[in-house]
């Protein structure tokens, strides 16, 4: 019926390609190229490249500009009753752009680039250690909170950014993105018709490059008693059998473990792994009471994700996820191993020996392989104790990125150990440990290990060189003021201001880069700059 309308004599099955070949034809062409073929990119690694340009006709700019450019992106579904107050809520935050220099060098003197001619722009970034002060300016509740939030988060929520067929699964919510990339933009200024001058763009063109940085271990968290987020002691009436009498108490605890490295990304063979301790204590009923045989135990970790439409003041819990509409959660359990326990030898301890008194004041010591502290059924007898040994092995079929807290993401992880018993003596036990994961970095040209070769060559050639030249060194020398010219605008030794913790943040607008916004409105009208990431 609506192809009868038609009136033009073409085919109208052609006309859309007709119309992108139209417009096509005076498009620039802009392409992206990287000199490294690495994956993934790490703290200090260099990103070098160039940007050709390719037009079809003869185009006059008046700029390009190449720049690395890092960005986060959450929305937040709020599901109330009330209509008012349901909605998404949306969030976008650019905390990293660097821009490439001095351009201009590489571009026709007179210019207009010439039809059919490729123009090359080169372009070299080096990963930085961590972002600008600037970049986290809202309220916190202690100075660490900022600190977590100026470290360079790890690229999140993209699958097809990995350069493998099957995709990456980095356990990321839909929710939540963050992206690196270089952006390249080609500009020319235009007077309007107010004789203002407005920059428009002649094209633009994205290549997302993912990034992993190299994250050290921080120390371990101090879970108090009455957290409900972990446990780390747990007791356990255990009986001889079903509707039979008690044996005794079994105590199971374990402390925080040491990090997970993930592997080297230039170093296949690495596996990212870590070893849990678990010390158990068997208190029994009397002295003829045998400790229980023990079943399997499995181990599992817990992946949380914290996000927000707002920035967020404090390390993220599941208590205020689910108080606060502006934040939310996503959780999801992956299975690592189970192993037999059988077989564990247990150790009978007497305290009437000193060198079995190796008792601690505090339930959740951080040294693993300390006796856990007798429970309020122990009658000052015998006890019995066994340490478990628990390798943490993550697979290999998902993409774990390091813990990290950002302004609006935070990733988090934990490990459920479930210890079994024999049918009819308690059931099972189970311990909830917090574990980082953290990422060792590339010795590539601006690392440290680079550079501290570097300073070793240096080293050898002065311990080489004659001793004359090494000697002025140490010659007295004038010291004087600089003139004006040398001293230019410098601020160094300057500091910002010291604010309390209840004061408002630093300006009176948001961050910089940082754009909250919900649904279209005459109250949200932000703009917000695309960089083709998304």
């Amino acid at each position: 019926m609506y192809r009868d309308s038609f009136s033009s004599t073409e085919d109208p099955e052609n006309m859309p390609s007709k119309l992108r070949n139209l417009v096509g034809s005076h498009k620039l062409d802009i392409k992206i190229h990287l000199n490294s073929k690495k994956q993934t990119y790490t703290t200090l690694d260099k990103i070098d490249g160039h940007v050709t340009l390719t037009p079809a006709v003869d185009t006059s700019y008046d700029s390009v500009d190449i720049e690395f450019v890092g960005t986060s992106r959450t929305f937040v579904e709020r599901l109330t009753t009330a209509a008012a107050v349901s909605g998404r809520a949306e969030a976008f935050h650019q905390f990293l752009k660097l821009t490439q220099p001095n351009l201009h060098r590489y571009g026709p003197e007179d210019g207009i680039l010439k039809a059919g001619q490729n123009y090359q722009f080169p372009f070299v970034f080096v990963v930085p250690q961590q972002l600008l002060l600037r970049i986290c300016q809202h309220r916190v509740h202690s100075p660490l909170i900022r600190d977590a939030h100026l470290q360079l988060p790890p690229s999140f929520g993209d699958r097809d950014n990995s350069g493998r067929p099957e995709g990456l699964d980095d356990i990321s919510p839909e929710m939540t993105s963050i992206r690196y990339g270089v952006f390249a933009k080609v500009s020319k200024v235009k007077m309007s018709s107010s004789d203002e001058p407005s920059i428009v763009s002649l094209g633009s063109k994205a290549r997302k490059v993912r990034i992993i940085p190299a994250t050290e271990e921080l120390p371990p968290l101090d879970v108090k008693e009455e957290d409900g987020e972990y446990l780390l002691r747990k007791e356990k009436a255990v009986r001889k059998g079903m509707l039979k009498g008690k044996l005794g108490t079994l105590v199971m605890e374990a402390a925080q473990p040491s990090s997970i490295r993930l592997k080297h990304h230039n170093n296949p063979d690495f596996r990212a792994s870590t070893m849990a301790t678990i010390m158990l204590r068997f208190d029994p009923n009397d002295e003829t009471c045998a400790p229980p045989k023990l079943g399997s135990l499995a181990n599992k970790i817990r992946v949380h994700t914290f996000f927000g439409s707002s920035a967020r003041q404090n390390f993220p819990s599941k208590n205020g996820a689910l108080l606060d509409l502006s934040q939310g959660m996503h959780c999801e359990t992956i299975a690592l191993s189970s192993r037999c326990m059988a077989n564990v030898e247990w150790q009978k301890c007497d305290p009437s020996k000193p060198e079995t008194l190796q008792r601690r004041d505090s339930a959740c010591s951080l040294t693993p392989a300390t006796i856990p502290a007798p429970t309020a059924t122990y009658k000052d007898g015998i006890y019995y104790t066994a340490r478990l040994l628990v390798p943490i092995n993550l697979p290999e079929n998902k993409a774990f990125v390091p813990t990290f807290h950002s302004c609006l993401i935070s990733r988090i992880y934990t490990l459920k150990l479930d210890l079994s018993l024999p049918a009819g003596m308690g059931g099972n036990m189970d311990l909830k440990v917090p574990v980082q994961v953290s990422s060792q970095g590339n010795d590539g040209d601006a690392s440290p290990g680079r550079r501290e070769s570097i300073s070793s060559d240096l080293e050898q050639d002065i311990g080489s060189g004659d001793s004359h030249d090494s000697s002025q060194f140490f010659e007295p020398r004038m010291l004087r003021v600089p003139s004006a010219t040398f001293i230019g605008r410098s601020n160094i030794g300057s500091s910002l201001p010291s604010t309390p913790l209840d004061s408002p943040p630093i300006g009176d607008d948001l961050p910089p880069g940082y754009t909250p916004y919900a649904a279209p409105g005459p109250d949200n009208r932000g703009r917000r700059t695309s960089y083709g990431f998304y």
